[in-house]
């Protein structure tokens, strides 16, 4: 009985995951064209909703082959070291260019940011708390810089978008560091505590 109730809280979270992967990717594809249309909507909207997408496929995939992740991501190392390169591409201007004029760099770009959330998912779930702030201080730290650089720049970087969306991309890139920093403080204070309180 227990074992028949186990497989199916996997099966109700499995299909729970599934459609929370198709709900974001089915925004991506339908919102296409307003998401790219502005900088900040495409470098804060999208690339979370393509790393949503991904976590949860990655849920699915944790369930029938997670002994092979695991073997491919010992501490979390993989995705992480993945994740901060295809996140750092992904954020210079004529990479963003390129992803809007050309159909296949549109598609590495959805395909490597999916990727990147299973692997995060994967990554958080085994990675020690010091490697977990490695990867988040890093992150917030390049996304607060790049946002910086584009609201400092006095040219125009990027050739689809103007110097008033560059501005707009840059504040809401610090302001997602902060608040990428700040949720992962949240979510393991818990844990950091009751690892002090063991000690």
């Amino acid at each position: 009985m227990g074992a028949r109730v186990v497989a199916l809280s996997r099966r109700f979270s499995s299909r729970n995951a599934l459609l929370i992967a198709a709900f974001a990717g089915l925004a991506v594809f339908l919102l296409r064209d307003w998401l790219e249309g502005d900088m900040a909507r495409h470098m804060v909207i999208e690339f979370p909703l393509l790393l949503l997408a991904g976590a949860a496929v990655g849920r699915v995939l944790q369930e029938r082959f997670g002994a092979q992740i695991a073997c491919c991501n010992q501490m979390g190392l993989t995705g992480f070291v993945f994740a901060s390169l295809t996140l750092a591409y992904w954020m210079i201007p004529a990479a963003l260019d390129a992803a809007l004029g050309d159909e296949w760099m549109a598609a590495a770009k959805y395909v490597s940011l999916v990727v990147s959330g299973a692997l995060l998912r994967s990554s958080f779930r085994v990675a020690p708390l010091a490697v977990q702030l490695f990867f988040v201080g890093n992150f917030a730290l390049m996304t607060a810089t790049v946002g910086l650089i584009y609201q400092t720049a006095p040219q125009q970087l990027c050739l689809n978008y103007g110097t008033d969306a560059q501005l707009a991309a840059g504040e809401s890139l610090v302001a997602l560091a902060v608040i990428s920093a700040c949720t992962w403080c949240v979510s393991v204070a818990p844990a950091f505590l009751e690892s002090g309180a063991d000690a």
